[in-house]
């Protein structure tokens, strides 16, 4: 058995959940130019309905856009209330 903090089991090699999905990383983050605000703010749109898909509770999302030069960056904190939540957010963006 390794000296890690996990709760390890040597006959399968398996690793406690809890050492991995451990409720310290509930922030999903999204960045990415658009072409013009509009874009921006449809996309922005799309994802918060997905997010709302996935929560428990309300999930804070917070947006900030910002001019750049080839069009409007926009970054999105999605803050949910439990990691497992964010995981499942990002995967089902992919």
């Amino acid at each position: 058995m390794s000296k890690n903090s996990a709760d390890e089991t040597p006959v399968c090699c398996c690793i406690d959940v809890g050492s991995i999905i451990d409720n310290t990383d509930c922030i999903a983050t999204y960045s990415r130019v658009f072409d013009n605000k509009a874009q921006a703010e449809e996309t922005l749109a799309a994802l918060s309905e997905k997010a709302r898909e996935v929560e428990s509770e309300p999930c804070q999302i917070v947006p900030t856009f910002k001019e750049v030069e080839g069009g409007v960056q926009m970054d999105i904190d999605f803050v949910f209330s439990c990691q497992a939540e964010t995981m499942i957010f990002q995967l089902g963006l992919r």
